[in-house]
């Protein structure tokens, strides 16, 4: 900016030393005194306002970067207290059983492998939290070491579809894939997988007994549009600008009852990002959830 300031005045200064006045018609150098001093006057001026632009420029700046330094701290504070919280609970279910067992040698088998087993089940929950917070970790700070390779889309929502086949059955849904044969991108096979899986869960988890899923897709020049719906309960309009939001849940007690982590659709967002692609999440007339992201042939980060 500084630089620009001095060419503007640069010209302004060729102007006066061309021209005595506006009007001339020719060129005609300076020969009185006064016009000399009346430039160096505009000179010097123009000198001072320069410095404080640069001066303004100058602390704008360092306002801008402290006002960032202090957002990404909150941010920072906000996800640690998050992450704390949610750790939290299944380590106090997990030494609450424990304990219990422990101090009651002559509790029945029946009640030990009761709590046994709900002592496994929070391990796993606990197992799944800290998967996605490294699968994060590696979006955010380790995503240039992501390797990626030719992925077909197709193979891997099939796959997807077979592995969720006893949950969708055990609510009556159904699950339409209807992707096109061989879509094949350049891109991370683990990142891809968890945004189509985290989709899929998302919806078997929330969208209702009975409903249906569908997924398709359509090609673009540089990429692929994908279009991932049901047509369950849905969520409230309000709740749609921050459900990609880290450990954000519109029903925290049902959220946690069937095993979220709070981290799935900020893992797809952050997946699709990284695959140089966008995502939107909408609410149709007919009621459910529309999903629409874009993942490019050749992976990349966006512009």
């Amino acid at each position: 900016m500084w630089l620009s300031v001095m060419a503007v005045f640069l010209v302004y200064a060729t102007i006066f030393i061309l021209f005595e006045d506006y009007d001339r018609k020719f060129i005609m150098p300076f020969n009185e005194v006064s016009d000399w001093h009346l430039l160096l006057f505009s000179l010097v001026v123009m000198a001072g306002l320069a410095f404080l632009l640069f001066r303004y420029a100058k602390r704008m700046d360092e306002r801008i970067s402290r006002e960032q330094a202090e957002k990404e701290n909150r941010m920072r504070r906000q996800l640690t207290q998050n992450i704390a919280h949610e750790l939290k609970t299944p380590v106090a279910s997990i030494l609450g059983y424990t304990e219990t067992i422990l101090d009651n040698p002559a509790m029945s088998d029946e009640t030990r492998q009761q709590f046994i087993v709900r002592t496994h089940s929070q391990a796993q929950r606990l197992t799944a939290l800290l998967q996605d917070i490294s699968t994060l970790n590696k979006m955010d700070y380790a995503a240039d070491l992501l390797q990626k390779e030719r992925v077909d889309i197709s193979v891997l929502m099939a796959d997807i579809v077979q592995e969720t086949s006893i949950a969708v059955g055990q609510r009556a849904m159904k699950l339409h894939n209807c992707l096109p044969q061989h879509i094949v991108v350049q891109g991370n096979p683990s990142m891809l997988y968890s945004i189509f899986r985290n989709l899929t869960d998302n919806a078997v988890n929330y969208a209702g007994r009975g409903t249906t899923i569908e997924i398709s897709a359509e090609q673009l020049p540089d990429s692929w549009h994908f279009t991932f719906s049901d047509n369950g309960i849905g969520i409230p309009a309000e709740h749609l600008p921050r459900i990609f939001e880290r450990f954000y849940r519109i029903d925290k007690g049902r959220s946690r009852d069937l095993g979220g982590t709070g981290l799935g659709l900020a893992i797809v967002k952050n997946a699709v990002l990284l695959h140089g692609g966008t995502i939107t999440v909408s609410t149709p007339a007919g009621g459910g959830l529309t999903f629409d992201f874009t993942i490019r042939k050749s992976a990349g980060p966006s512009s």
